[in-house]
């Protein structure tokens, strides 16, 4: 065994390539951490891992380079284990739970990256055998070190990462193969070993601090369900208008089981069944659905409608009415529609109150808010306006609505303790965007992610108290894999704090007149 050691080694960690040619690509890239030749094959790696048990460092990664066995994995492409398997997969298997942490690092560097299990065999493993191999255990890919090596970190973090060098009809039994593929894996080899030292350099102990109440609110669920029943009932597809909640997640599991997501109701064929998003419609729409004989179901969120409701009672009574939310967002749009002469936007992120247009009568003048806004900045601009109306006039309750304001006040509450905030979300959503600036103007550094695999490992040395809380639109399966991932860089202690308990919940909306014909019989019916 060779090594080449830094000062670092106790805070870092050990890199093992089993070959020559595998250090050679590794070595003038691995800074701070102990680069070690392994040895080829399961009984070099046996006794390295003997050897690798007794050396310090926080962390352990495998680099080298494998064979694929998907034949989507190409040379040169870059393998990250999600877990290593031994031989036939008869023993147990070793995960490694921040390989999707690893992998998006590699794709920042611009590498073509898979995630999935790698099994260590024996032997090189050629033709059919293959075939065989991937059938039997699910591998992705395969090795003659990997698994064998996971036993020298003995609980410590563990990763694997493998360049492509051969594959399905590229053997290295034929040179031109061999050499092609050898050189692509050696590049790609290079190029990978910065990610593995950040991630070494991430790994560590942490405290992560659930948020509560996070993910889903009432609205949400809501209209969730109703595109699931409407799937149940009539059968894939079931159009939608606009994102029926703003999270990539939720839209692509519900198009993976028949929803159609659409712009505008003229995208949707004739007599179909239609569903309204959770932010609401403008009657405009509701009209031309109408025309075109659509089944609609409406899965706008109860909380919405109140908005609705509200600023055509202000329009009907004269009221010139300021609506503060954000130019182009879909429920800024349904509530416009209501009353589109009455209705003024101001946007809080931009310099409408600087340029206000006159108001017919100064003593009627309302303001209605986007739910989904924070609730500092809508206090700021509702102060502003009363400076300039004194008759100013708002609704009968606050518009924001209430998960949006328990999610930030559980974001105020844990923000003081933490180094980081992640929060779950996708980029459209409002009120997970608003959860960051909630946690920034607490003087915490926060980051907006869809998913663990938007967490960059930068961010994280340092970083040993993570607070974690998901949008009123993100599912709570994310929060579980975020919090595996990192757990995959080292022990992390997990505590909960509740601001508030949540038990609201809206009932679905009746279905309003006979389907249309689907040659099939429903399975069930909605809840009315």
């Amino acid at each position: 065994m060779s090594g080449q050691a830094h000062p670092m080694l106790d805070e870092q960690g050990l890199v093992l390539a089993p070959l020559p040619v595998e250090v050679a690509a590794l070595r003038g890239s691995i800074r701070g951490a102990m680069l070690i030749r392994a040895g080829a094959g399961p009984r070099a790696a046996a006794a390295t891992a003997e050897r690798v048990r007794r050396l310090p460092g926080r962390a352990v990664a495998v680099a080298g380079f494998c064979g694929a066995l998907d034949p989507d994995v190409r040379p040169g492409n870059v393998v990250v284990a999600s877990e290593v398997i031994r031989g036939g997969g008869d023993e147990p298997r070793v995960r490694c739970p921040s390989a999707p942490l690893l992998a998006a690092e590699l794709r920042r560097l611009g590498l073509r990256v898979h995630v999935g299990p790698v099994v260590s065999t024996d032997r090189i493993v050629r033709g059919a055998e293959r075939q065989r191999l991937r059938r039997s255990t699910g591998a992705i890919a395969v090795d003659m070190e990997s698994a064998f090596l996971a036993a020298g970190a003995q609980g410590r973090p563990f990763a694997v990462v493998r360049t492509v060098s051969d594959g399905p009809g590229r053997d290295l039994t034929n040179p031109v193969h061999a050499v092609a593929g050898g050189t692509r894996a050696f590049v790609a080899l290079r190029r990978a070993a910065p990610a593995v030292v950040r991630w070494a350099s991430a790994v560590g102990p942490r405290r992560v601090l659930l948020a509560g109440p996070r993910s889903f609110c009432a609205g949400v669920e809501r209209a969730i369900e109703i595109v699931e029943r409407a799937l149940d009932r009539y059968g894939a597809p079931v159009y939608v208008r606009k994102q029926i909640v703003h999270n990539v997640h939720v839209v692509r599991d519900l198009e993976h089981r028949g929803a159609v997501f659409v712009d505008e109701v003229d995208d949707i064929p004739e007599g179909s069944v239609a569903v309204f998003s959770a932010h609401g419609v403008s009657p405009e729409v509701r009209r031309v659905a109408a025309t075109r004989d659509l089944q609609v179901l409406d899965a706008t969120c109860p909380l919405v409608t109140k908005v609705h409701t509200e600023a055509r009672r202000f329009a009907r009574t004269g009221y010139t009415v300021f609506l503060i939310g954000h130019d182009g967002h879909e429920e800024v749009e349904g509530t416009t529609g209501e009353a589109p002469g009455a209705i003024r936007l101001i946007d809080p992120e931009g310099d409408g109150l600087s340029d206000l247009p006159p108001v017919d009568d100064p003593g009627r003048v309302a303001y209605l808010t986007q739910t989904t806004l924070a609730v500092d900045e809508v206090r700021h601009v509702v102060g502003e306006l009363g400076e300039r109306f004194p008759a100013l006039t708002g609704p009968g309750s606050d518009d924001i609505c209430y998960a949006t304001q328990n999610r930030q006040d559980a974001v105020t509450a844990l923000a003081q303790e933490c180094d980081l905030m992640l929060v779950i979300g996708s980029g459209n959503s409002s009120n997970s965007r608003r959860l960051v600036e909630v946690a920034e103007r607490s003087g915490c550094r926060a980051r907006l992610i869809d998913d663990e695999g938007d967490i960059d490992l930068a961010w994280l040395p340092g970083a040993r108290t993570i607070g974690l809380t998901a949008g009123a639109s993100a599912p709570e399966v994310l929060i579980d894999r975020v919090i595996d991932a990192l757990g995959g860089l080292g022990a992390s202690e997990v505590q909960e704090r509740q601001v508030v308990e949540e038990s609201a919940r809206f009932t679905l909306p009746p279905a309003r007149r006979t389907p249309p014909d689907r040659n099939r019989t429903p399975t069930h019916a909605p809840t009315q």
